[in-house]
């Protein structure tokens, strides 16, 4: 099997013309009667090898973080001095797996561990400078402008990581440091001791810089609207990054996180709000509102059959309901969506993704 990225790497080797990969991405597109976009390709696991790889690669990243703490041994925070072998180890380990074998897999874990990695020695290091994480009250603002500070030279890490091995979820480990830094920038401008109760910053500046990544990732869909190039998959891990910090906020306003019953009203509001990002996903072309959002609409739905009567099955008919529902959406995704698109303006069906009898001629 072929994957799109294969397709890339063949046209810019010369070992196929352009026209020859358009002519073979539009027979796909035929025999699957869906334009390749709705299918939302993004590399995973070429085979088996990528498996056996990111194990090994597990393996060696937990050992340089034994080996880390055991430098360390009695401090309160994440161990300093693991992180940083846990970085540098798979920095060393994506000079190879990722850039000259361009393994998807291992790529992505040892991204994850690299930014990990920086982050938690980071952390570390704080929590060292101040003897433990029992922070007086004089020192909470120096903690937060600290911890603010690690999460932007995390973000510096990452695009250093980006501009050496190009691997795209890079960019979205990037946006989520700095999201990091922005949170903590706000909760440390108000002053964490005058919060009565901290989510209610917490929850509103994650939902707003969640909407921020969500803008951030439909610029580097709208760049690929035919889903042929790595800006599309950058765009598929932010999207991925963005949709919890979206949905989770909403729904614990509406107590869905509480863990008490959600209330007739709070119920609806949440098979609401998943309709609206279901409509999005369709628009946009993207699952992740949908996926995010699934665990709270099977709360709601669970609810809603013990109210009226179903408590015997109310487990066994939620699943029913959105298990088929979802399998429907899915067969019939690309009808669908073009209906959807088809009854937004012009000019923004022209910045959304290509669908339909666009995709295909």
């Amino acid at each position: 099997m072929y994957t799109e990225d294969d397709l890339r790497t063949a046209v810019a080797t010369g070992a196929l013309s352009a026209e020859a990969a358009d002519a073979l991405r539009n027979s796909v597109r035929q025999s699957r009667e869906a334009p390749a976009g709705d299918e939302e390709h993004f590399r995973l696991i070429n085979s088996f090898n990528d498996i056996f790889v990111t194990i090994a690669a597990v393996l060696l990243l937990v050992a340089m973080g034994g080996i880390g703490q055991a430098l360390t041994p009695n401090i309160d925070g994440p161990p300093p001095f693991a992180g940083l072998l846990v970085a540098g180890a798979a920095w060393g380990m994506a000079e190879f797996f990722t850039r000259k074998r361009r393994m998807a897999l291992p790529s992505i874990v040892l991204l994850l561990a690299f930014v990990g990695g920086i982050f938690a020695a980071l952390l570390g290091f704080i929590v060292m400078s101040f003897g433990g994480d029992n922070f007086g009250r004089g020192d909470e603002v120096l903690a937060g402008l600290l911890i603010a500070g690690s999460g932007l030279i995390t973000a510096g890490a990452a695009y250093a990581h980006w501009r050496r091995f190009m691997v795209p979820i890079t960019v979205a480990a990037g946006a989520a440091a700095l999201a990091v830094t922005v949170i903590a920038l706000v909760i440390t401008g108000i002053g964490p001791s005058s919060l009565d109760s901290p989510d209610r910053v917490l929850m509103p500046m994650v939902f707003i810089v969640g909407l921020a990544i969500f803008g951030f990732a439909m610029r580097w869909d709208t760049s690929d609207r035919e889903r042929q190039t790595r800006r599309s998959d950058v765009a598929f891990w932010l999207h991925l990054l963005a949709a919890p910090m979206i949905a989770h906020p909403i729904f614990h306003t509406l107590g869905v996180t509480e863990g008490s019953a959600i209330g007739l009203g709070g119920a609806v509001a949440v098979l609401a709000i998943y309709v609206l990002f279901g409509l999005v996903a369709l628009a946009i072309d993207r699952r992740a509102l949908l996926v995010s959002a699934l665990a709270y609409v099977l709360v709601a739905l669970t609810f809603l059959f013990d109210r009226f009567g179903a408590v015997e099955l109310n487990v066994a008919l939620t699943a029913l309901v959105i298990g088929s529902a979802l399998l429907m959406l899915s067969a019939f995704w690309s009808p669908i969506r073009n209906k959807v698109v088809q009854a937004l303006p012009g000019a923004l069906q022209q910045r959304l993704p290509v669908s339909g009898k666009l995709a295909i001629s």
